[in-house]
């Protein structure tokens, strides 16, 4: 794979591995945050901590999941992320079904972040200009990765979330013209077709702890 598409599956899966955001509470600033301010912060606070941080550089899980867990899981809606890459299916799976789905898709974003780390090196991020009106609850915010080489498109899909930790959150990505949720949810369909809810499940468990051994 080249490096530009490393460091494109990097800014992807470092959002998407979001954990959970059920039950948390965004930062008190976030609530009046515009969603192109907050994703120029994740951007460049997970930037940042790859320039500093030489374990998190060097593709330390550990260290990747306190970074996610701190900086980019209260702004994801990964419920919605996952059940949108599951399609139909999702709405068949039971609440146990549901919560391993989101456990190992977390794991499978989080080990391909890892994996990515080490790619990346003086890179930037610029974004583009929102269209969108102020009462617009669901919006496209366009970036651009800016490094050695070509530029990388990078944007992201994020819908206005009422009530306790309201606010903007993400739920897809568009990595070099290609949506990460639809991109796995053809993948996951073959596997629901042929194995069923609990085949996915197994097949995304096997996929992580194969990448695990690997390191």
């Amino acid at each position: 794979m080249t490096k530009r598409w490393f460091l494109a599956r990097l800014l992807a899966a470092g959002t998407a591995a979001a954990a959970l955001s059920v039950g948390l509470v965004l930062p008190a600033h976030a609530a009046d945050e515009t969603p192109d301010a907050l994703v120029q912060r994740l951007s460049s606070e997970v930037l940042d901590a790859l320039r500093n941080d030489k374990s998190i550089k060097a593709g330390d899980v550990d260290k990747i999941m306190v970074l996610v867990d701190k900086t980019i899981m209260p702004n994801v809606n990964f419920r919605r992320m996952t059940a949108a890459a599951v399609g139909p299916g999702w709405r068949q799976a039971s609440p146990e079904q549901q919560q391993r789905l989101q456990e190992e898709f977390k794991q499978l974003l989080v080990r391909t972040y890892a994996g990515a780390l080490a790619q990346v090196s003086d890179q930037t991020v610029s974004v583009k200009p929102l269209r969108a009106g102020a009462e617009d609850k669901d919006v496209l915010v366009r970036t651009e990765v800016r490094g050695r080489g070509d530029p990388v498109q990078l944007d992201y899909r994020l819908e206005k979330t009422p009530g306790q930790g309201a606010g903007w959150k993400i739920y897809n990505l568009n990595v070099l013209g290609a949506w990460l949720v639809e991109t796995y949810r053809s993948q996951f369909a073959a596997e629901i077709n042929a194995k069923g809810i609990d085949g996915l499940i197994q097949t995304l468990s096997a996929r992580n702890k194969g990448n695990a051994a690997r390191g």
